[in-house]
């Protein structure tokens, strides 16, 4: 070895071997502890460097008694070992003479005994805790059976203890006796017909409301909410001035038309900067083809409620419509072209499911829900199939916050897009509705559902102890926060961001900052017409 100024070439490649058979010698230390150890004591006898100084006479002695196959018991084998090593240090001195060291400084014989006296320690120090925490017992039987010795969550979830049978009994006569059972739906809430767009009836024809035939828009106009017409009007004029993009050939109006649908079905609950932002965003994807523009108006003729987003679209729950569908993806069976799972991977941490059948399923709280409950499947824009659920509860309209679930997906949908864009769809309509808190509460060894919270941009705000009672077990709960500031100030660009992209982000803040001076034009505007209309009146 290039530079090998003490000769330790010799002795680094033992070592060096040594620690990377390391994990081997860690299992079979494990199972035999007791011949281990006579290992290491031997090593130490024959170890070449030593063994020349020290203990070349007694090597063969020594490889006797440390023989197994002798009639003599391990400690008594120890013992002689032991005892024909120390024979040979009569002194302090001879110690120090064996490794060389006794001609060093004084100062430099300290540093080296205390050196490997703290070595020495540390090391038995580790050993005594593996041992004793069952490392060496897992990695054992990991050795022998092949299997992961450390549980996971799932298994941990599955045998957490119950609580007392007093306790459950407890809570039922409470909930018996003082309360009266919850109102419950299997139809849309009032919360879920806030959250979608404004649903409208079967016969309109929106593309008449800008016809020139007045007779023809005063006829769509009857079956159309207030506010509808203008909105759309005004929307549609807005996208002749600034297009989203280059016209459809042979379909000069599809943009304008798809941005002004859009606009004009969020409602005026919300606030423009959102409805701006949905509409170019809803623009962008129905006008990239023929195919896209007959697809998109197909979908608004038959569901203009739905929140639709680049990837997936979000439509009110239904028994009949979501009931099968949902059962198929969530029951651990193959599906489709995905792979059979263990259930448990979506139901342990929920205090229902899995469900053995469709019917069970159709009772369960993801369809029967509390009127303060919200729930939304979501649905794949290419495919037009079903991956999952969003569910919304403890709707507190009087503090304006709401909780919010992560959604339940397949398994091999969880670190995908799609349930973080149903997510992204959900947390901007709330917070333009005038949601100032929306709050998720996850198990505190889900570690999937914890994950998706960060994703998010979730704030972690506290854990509690003894939250929840999820299938007669108690839960610690960690609780994740999302404030109206947090998504105006970063958390909305970010997910924006990571959805669609750098440049449509900034596209997006520089339409929405242009329309915002633009109306602002036009508000002073017509102040100003007003002012000099009252003054000629005057």
């Amino acid at each position: 070895m290039q530079g090998d100024r003490y000769g330790t070439s010799r002795y680094v490649g033992p070592y060096f071997k040594t620690w990377l058979a390391l994990p081997q010698h860690c299992v079979y230390f494990a199972e035999y502890p007791i011949k281990t150890f006579r290992a290491v004591s031997l090593f130490f006898v024959l170890e070449p460097h030593v063994g020349n100084l020290l203990f070349k006479p007694v090597t063969e002695e020594a490889t006797k008694i440390l023989n197994p196959m002798e009639e003599t018991t391990d400690l008594e084998k120890l013992s002689q070992a032991f005892s024909k090593l120390t024979s040979h240090f009569s002194s302090t001195e001879d110690f120090l003479s064996a490794f060389g060291v006794n001609d060093l400084p004084i100062a430099h014989r300290y540093g080296i005994f205390y050196g490997t006296l703290v070595f020495v320690l540390t090391v038995t120090a580790v050993l005594a805790l593996l041992v004793m925490g069952g490392s060496f017992d897992r990695i054992a039987e990991q050795a022998k059976t092949g299997d992961i010795a450390v549980s996971d969550p799932i298994t941990s979830r599955t045998d957490r203890n119950l609580i007392l049978e007093r306790l459950v009994d407890a809570r039922d006569r409470m909930m018996k006796e003082n309360y009266r059972p919850p109102e419950t739906s299997s139809n849309r809430t009032k919360l879920m017909d806030m959250i979608l767009n404004i649903s409208l009836a079967t016969c309109v024809d929106i593309s008449e409301l800008t016809d020139e035939d007045e007779k023809k828009r005063n006829k769509q106009q009857k079956f159309i909410p207030p506010g509808y017409h203008e909105d759309y009007v005004d929307a549609y004029k807005v996208c002749q001035d600034t297009p989203g993009g280059a016209a459809i050939p042979g379909r000069p109006e599809a943009r304008f038309e798809s941005y002004a649908r859009s606009f004009a079905g969020c409602g005026r609950h919300v606030t423009r900067e959102y409805r701006r932002s949905y509409a170019r965003m809803y623009e962008m994807n129905a006008c990239k083809s023929h195919a896209t523009d007959n697809q998109s108006k197909a979908l608004y003729a038959s569901r203009p409620e739905d929140l639709i987003g680049r990837l997936v679209r979000l439509e009110a729950l239904e028994i009949d419509r979501h009931a099968k569908d949902f059962h198929d993806l969530s029951c651990g069976e193959a599906h489709l072209e995905h792979k059979p799972y263990n259930p448990k991977e979506i139901w342990a941490f929920l205090n229902y499911g899995p469900f053995k059948n469709v019917e069970e399923l159709k009772e369960s709280p993801i369809f029967v829900r509390k009127m303060n409950e919200a729930g939304f499947a979501i649905v794949e824009n290419v495919s037009n199939r079903m991956i999952g659920v969003v569910l919304l509860n403890h709707d507190d309209p009087e503090n304006l916050k709401i909780s919010f679930e992560v959604p339940v997906v397949m398994p091999s949908f969880e670190s995908r897009a799609e349930p973080i864009e149903a997510c992204f769809l959900i947390l901007d309509k709330l917070f333009a509705l005038g949601y100032r808190r929306v709050e998720l509460a996850v198990d505190s060894q889900d570690a999937a559902r914890k994950r998706v919270a960060s994703r998010l941009g979730f704030t972690k705000e506290a854990t509690i102890p003894k939250h929840m009672v999820v299938k007669d077990a108690n839960r610690d709960s960690i609780i994740y926060g999302m404030l109206n500031s947090d998504w105006t100030k970063g958390a909305r660009n970010f997910l924006y961001k990571k959805l669609h992209g750098a440049k449509l982000l900034k596209l997006d803040e520089n339409n929405n900052k242009k329309e915002n001076e633009r109306e602002e034009r036009a508000r002073l505007l017509a102040e100003k017409k007003n002012a000099e209309k009252n003054g000629k009146g005057n």
